[in-house]
């Protein structure tokens, strides 16, 4: 199966990742949406008084740790994500909020910003090793960011992502990790409905002339922080299947949210 540089939709994320987590190591590790909430759209209103953002640092410490969610490893992604928008653009600024999400960076006006991946741990429910390539790399990676705004920064930043939804449904063209690839549609999707407010979208990606994939995405918003996740499953790059964003790790991530 070829690997497109669709693969790497809105982060810089490689095979080298996934052969990283399972090589070394270093990588550890939806829902139904609540009431009638739009899964397209912000889910909910909040008035709740200003804040100051968050630090990197607190930020950090926020994010999922080892052994928090059962049969996931937890790693620090420093050698799959980007560092910073720069290393993303779209041919679309009104995009740009749905490339950063994907890429585990803040969707709004903010330079407070942390990220890691949490990875199945197969070796935790198995003891044999893959049999083959293909199923060394049949493993969900989750990409999950975390981004703290001051005032009324992180609603803004959940517009901007419900914005961008309707705005670029048509796709965009995305370069990130010195690759070029082509979001060629964007729809709203059916996300946890949990925080304050959350948005899910799929997005699918041009596979070089062989097709298409598939990938979701969700933010969702509790106070004045925002948790991003994407999911990417390598070795269902071909057949079709959007691997989905875990659930546990959805609920774990925002319960850790103040």
């Amino acid at each position: 199966m070829k690997r497109s540089s669709g693969a790497r939709l809105g982060a810089t994320v490689a095979v080298s990742a996934l052969s990283l987590a399972l090589i070394t190591g270093c990588s550890d590790s939806g829902s139904d949406s609540k009431g009638s909430k739009d899964p397209g759209s912000p889910s909910s209103a909040s008035s709740a008084p200003a804040a100051k953002a968050l630090t990197k640092a607190e930020l950090e410490k926020l994010l999922l740790a080892q052994g928090e969610v059962k049969g996931y490893k937890v790693g620090s992604g420093d050698d799959t994500l980007p560092k910073s928008k720069t290393e993303v653009k779209t041919d679309k600024p009104q995009c740009d909020p749905l490339a950063w999400s994907t890429a585990a960076l803040a969707p709004g006006d903010t330079d407070a910003n942390a990220s890691n991946s949490v990875a199945e741990d197969k070796a935790s429910t198995a003891t044999a090793q893959p049999e083959n390539v293909e199923d060394a790399f049949d493993i969900n990676m989750t990409f999950v960011g975390l981004s703290s705004y001051e005032g009324d920064g992180a609603e803004k930043a959940m517009k901007a992502v419900s914005d961008g939804v309707t705005a670029c449904s048509g796709g965009y063209g995305l370069a990130a990790g010195g690759e070029n690839s082509k979001v060629t549609k964007v729809a709203p999707s059916k996300g946890s409905g949990l925080g304050d407010e959350s948005v899910a979208f799929s997005e699918d990606v041009d596979m070089d002339g062989e097709g298409s994939a598939t990938f979701h995405t969700e933010v969702v918003r509790k106070g004045n922080t925002i948790a991003t996740f994407y999911t990417v499953n390598f070795a269902a790059l071909g057949s079709g299947k959007a691997a989905e964003i875990p659930a546990a790790v959805i609920e774990a991530q925002v319960a850790k949210l103040k």
